[in-house]
Protein backbone atom coordinates (compact mmCIF):
# COMPACT_ATOMS: atom_id res chain seq x y z
CA UNK A 1 0.00 0.00 0.00
CA UNK A 2 0.37 3.42 -0.94
CA UNK A 3 2.33 5.77 2.22
CA UNK A 4 -1.28 7.55 3.59
CA UNK A 5 -1.04 11.47 4.81
CA UNK A 6 -4.45 10.86 7.01
CA UNK A 7 -5.94 8.03 8.06
CA UNK A 8 -9.37 6.92 6.61
CA UNK A 9 -12.19 7.16 9.06
CA UNK A 10 -14.77 5.07 9.19
CA UNK A 11 -18.00 5.51 11.66
CA UNK A 12 -20.42 2.74 12.89
CA UNK A 13 -23.90 2.73 12.49
CA UNK A 14 -25.69 -0.12 14.46
CA UNK A 15 -27.95 -1.00 16.75
CA UNK A 16 -26.99 -1.45 20.47
CA UNK A 17 -28.27 -5.09 20.58
CA UNK A 18 -25.87 -5.93 18.15
CA UNK A 19 -22.99 -4.35 19.92
CA UNK A 20 -21.20 -7.86 20.22
CA UNK A 21 -20.71 -7.68 16.04
CA UNK A 22 -19.55 -4.36 16.20
CA UNK A 23 -16.45 -5.42 18.44
CA UNK A 24 -15.72 -8.54 16.32
CA UNK A 25 -15.62 -6.58 13.07
CA UNK A 26 -13.51 -3.50 15.29
CA UNK A 27 -10.94 -6.80 16.06
CA UNK A 28 -10.61 -8.25 12.53
CA UNK A 29 -9.99 -4.34 11.44
CA UNK A 30 -7.47 -4.02 14.60
CA UNK A 31 -4.38 -4.28 12.12
CA UNK A 32 -5.49 -1.49 9.93
CA UNK A 33 -6.04 0.76 12.81
CA UNK A 34 -2.46 -0.10 14.00
CA UNK A 35 -1.33 0.86 11.22
CA UNK A 36 -2.64 3.89 10.44
CA UNK A 37 -4.66 3.20 7.77
CA UNK A 38 -7.71 3.69 9.56
CA UNK A 39 -9.61 5.49 12.35
CA UNK A 40 -12.90 4.69 13.57
CA UNK A 41 -15.79 6.21 15.41
CA UNK A 42 -18.77 4.90 16.79
CA UNK A 43 -21.90 6.75 19.72
CA UNK A 44 -19.67 5.63 22.50
CA UNK A 45 -17.47 7.49 21.61
CA UNK A 46 -19.04 10.26 23.00
CA UNK A 47 -18.00 12.22 26.28
CA UNK A 48 -20.06 11.77 28.91
CA UNK A 49 -22.09 15.75 28.87
CA UNK A 50 -21.72 16.18 25.56
CA UNK A 51 -24.95 16.26 23.45
CA UNK A 52 -25.49 12.94 21.48
CA UNK A 53 -27.03 14.38 18.12
CA UNK A 54 -24.38 16.83 17.45
CA UNK A 55 -21.78 14.48 18.04
CA UNK A 56 -23.57 11.67 15.99
CA UNK A 57 -24.27 14.36 13.02
CA UNK A 58 -20.36 15.63 12.91
CA UNK A 59 -18.83 12.18 12.79
CA UNK A 60 -21.27 10.78 10.10
CA UNK A 61 -20.45 14.19 8.13
CA UNK A 62 -16.81 13.62 8.39
CA UNK A 63 -16.40 9.72 7.76
CA UNK A 64 -15.12 8.68 4.87
CA UNK A 65 -16.76 5.48 5.55
CA UNK A 66 -19.93 4.29 6.82
CA UNK A 67 -20.44 0.86 7.69
CA UNK A 68 -24.38 -0.12 8.33
CA UNK A 69 -24.42 -3.27 10.60
CA UNK A 70 -27.87 -4.34 9.49
CA UNK A 71 -29.83 -6.56 11.11
CA UNK A 72 -33.60 -6.73 12.26
CA UNK A 73 -32.99 -4.63 15.39
CA UNK A 74 -31.39 -2.12 12.75
CA UNK A 75 -34.00 -1.96 10.61
CA UNK A 76 -36.63 -1.32 13.64
CA UNK A 77 -34.60 1.53 14.86
CA UNK A 78 -36.25 4.90 14.51
CA UNK A 79 -33.33 6.40 14.91
CA UNK A 80 -30.26 4.08 12.69
CA UNK A 81 -33.17 3.86 9.82
CA UNK A 82 -34.10 7.23 9.74
CA UNK A 83 -31.69 9.82 10.28
CA UNK A 84 -28.37 7.77 10.04
CA UNK A 85 -29.14 6.15 6.72
CA UNK A 86 -31.00 9.24 5.62
CA UNK A 87 -27.65 11.19 6.09
CA UNK A 88 -25.44 8.29 5.10
CA UNK A 89 -27.48 8.45 1.68
CA UNK A 90 -27.08 11.94 1.15
CA UNK A 91 -23.22 11.76 1.71
CA UNK A 92 -23.32 8.55 -0.47
CA UNK A 93 -24.93 10.14 -3.27
CA UNK A 94 -22.99 13.04 -3.85
CA UNK A 95 -20.06 11.07 -3.61
CA UNK A 96 -18.61 12.26 -0.34
CA UNK A 97 -18.17 9.02 1.35
CA UNK A 98 -18.90 5.19 1.07
CA UNK A 99 -21.66 3.58 2.37
CA UNK A 100 -21.14 -0.35 3.04
CA UNK A 101 -24.23 -1.84 4.14
CA UNK A 102 -23.27 -5.49 6.10
CA UNK A 103 -25.55 -7.82 6.81
CA UNK A 104 -25.28 -9.44 10.12
CA UNK A 105 -28.58 -11.39 10.47
CA UNK A 106 -31.08 -12.20 8.23
CA UNK A 107 -33.57 -9.16 7.59
CA UNK A 108 -35.52 -8.15 4.60
CA UNK A 109 -33.39 -5.04 3.72
CA UNK A 110 -33.26 -5.76 -0.14
CA UNK A 111 -36.48 -3.28 -0.47
CA UNK A 112 -35.08 -0.18 1.74
CA UNK A 113 -33.13 2.40 0.78
CA UNK A 114 -29.99 0.78 0.85
CA UNK A 115 -31.00 -2.10 -1.14
CA UNK A 116 -29.40 -1.19 -4.79
CA UNK A 117 -25.67 -0.76 -2.29
CA UNK A 118 -23.72 -4.08 -2.74
CA UNK A 119 -23.12 -5.37 0.47
CA UNK A 120 -21.02 -7.63 2.94
CA UNK A 121 -20.43 -10.14 3.43
CA UNK A 122 -19.43 -12.09 -0.17
CA UNK A 123 -23.29 -12.83 -1.63
CA UNK A 124 -25.14 -10.59 0.90
CA UNK A 125 -25.15 -13.96 3.40
CA UNK A 126 -25.48 -12.79 6.67
CA UNK A 127 -22.93 -13.54 9.46
CA UNK A 128 -24.71 -15.56 11.56
CA UNK A 129 -25.52 -17.50 8.75
CA UNK A 130 -21.74 -18.70 8.03
CA UNK A 131 -20.70 -21.98 9.31
CA UNK A 132 -17.59 -20.23 11.11
CA UNK A 133 -17.83 -16.24 11.64
CA UNK A 134 -14.41 -15.55 12.14
CA UNK A 135 -14.42 -15.90 8.29
CA UNK A 136 -17.31 -13.81 8.09
CA UNK A 137 -15.45 -10.82 9.44
CA UNK A 138 -12.39 -11.88 7.58
CA UNK A 139 -14.23 -11.59 4.41
CA UNK A 140 -16.06 -8.40 5.49
CA UNK A 141 -12.33 -6.75 6.40
CA UNK A 142 -11.21 -7.61 3.47
CA UNK A 143 -13.94 -5.58 1.31
CA UNK A 144 -13.54 -2.70 3.37
CA UNK A 145 -9.46 -2.53 3.10
CA UNK A 146 -10.09 -2.92 -1.09
CA UNK A 147 -12.37 0.13 -0.52
CA UNK A 148 -9.69 1.95 1.72
CA UNK A 149 -7.20 0.88 -1.19
CA UNK A 150 -9.79 2.97 -4.17
CA UNK A 151 -10.42 6.12 -1.68
CA UNK A 152 -6.56 6.34 -0.83
CA UNK A 153 -5.39 5.89 -4.68
CA UNK A 154 -7.80 7.95 -5.77
CA UNK A 155 -7.18 10.58 -3.49
CA UNK A 156 -3.37 11.00 -4.37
Amino acid sequence: MAEQKRAIKIFYSYAHEDQEFRDRLEKQLSVFKKQGLISEWDVRDIDAGKELEPEIEANLNSADIILLLISPNFMASQYCYSNEIEQALVRHESKEVRVIPIILRPVHWQNSSIGNLKALPSEAKPVTMWRNRDEAFYDIAESIIQTITEITSSSD
